[in-house]
């Protein structure tokens, strides 16, 4: 069992889903993020992905886009996001941690190198957004070996053939994008995600998560009704921008959305119950 799986597995055993936060890591600066994410936990976050910025980040909207910008701007390294991971790691020995970008930074040193650094910074699982799964080896291989989970996306499109490939491999849970375009604005109808999460659920017995468009407490509460998790992430960016914009600390607001956020996916069940 891995802090991921044993997350997963305490969510279904108290008759709910999980929340599943993001933010990116560095914005708006690296000194920043530890506080964001203690306030991610604090809020009732249950599991948290640090985005790792880049310059090109092709399945990101304009918000994580312009958080990539801001954290390199800020003179985020790799090496910082590890730094954060580890103090975070320390902080919080229960939470799970999940890298979630792009390929470059992952293997621009090897994925043994990646793979061994994630670990030995307490990270749980890994996100790669351009590295698909026929060509594992490019890192998958690498974290397996190194103990840290692989989390695989799955999207609208992939259809049951694809899926026994996107599944060959992955661990912690799957990531379920729910829209064919980038992060943000677009939210998918509620009965597709129903029919979605049925389908996926035919071919892993991953839990799946389910994210891209997912903005407020009552949609995050509508997808906890079907799904094992649900992934908030422009929404929370958008609040770290504004804060830092008007030169406030983040945290405060991000805690008090993620609260609500929280409040909404632990009483989505309960309800259907009552």
């Amino acid at each position: 069992m891995t802090r991921l799986t044993d997350t997963f597995a305490r969510c279904a055993a108290e008759g709910r889903g999980a929340l599943v936060t993001f933010v990116t890591g560095g914005d708006p600066t690296p000194a920043a993020t530890p506080a964001i994410l203690d306030a991610l936990v604090a809020g009732g976050a249950d599991v948290i992905e640090l985005g790792m910025p880049f310059t090109d980040p092709m399945a990101d909207g304009p918000a994580i886009e312009l958080a990539n910008l801001r954290s390199l701007a800020a003179g985020t390294r790799t090496a910082d996001l590890l730094a954060i991971a580890t103090a975070f790691r320390a902080r919080h020995p229960q939470v799970p941690l999940v890298l979630m970008g792009y390929a470059n930074p992952m293997v621009r040193r090897g994925p043994g190198w990646f793979a061994h650094a994630a670990a030995e910074a307490g990270v749980d699982g890994v996100i790669c957004v351009d590295i698909p799964p026929e060509e594992d080896d490019a890192l998958g291989a690498a974290l397996r070996g190194a103990g840290v989970d692989m989390v695989r996306l799955a999207t609208p499109t992939s259809d049951a053939e694809r899926l026994k490939t996107i599944v060959n491999g992955a661990s912690g849970f799957l990531y379920y994008v729910s829209v064919a375009g980038i992060t943000g604005k677009q939210q998918a109808q509620q009965a597709a995600i129903e029919e979605a999460v049925t389908r996926l659920r035919d071919a892993t017995d991953l839990p799946i998560a389910v994210g891209f468009g997912v903005r407020t407490p009552a949609q995050a509460s509508a997808i906890a009704r079907v799904a094992n998790g649900v992934v908030v992430g422009s929404a929370i960016v958008e609040i770290v921008a504004t804060a830092a914009a008007e030169g406030r600390d983040p945290a405060p607001a991000v805690q008090s959305f993620v609260s609500d956020l929280s409040a909404a996916v632990r009483g989505a069940r309960q309800e259907m119950a009552a």
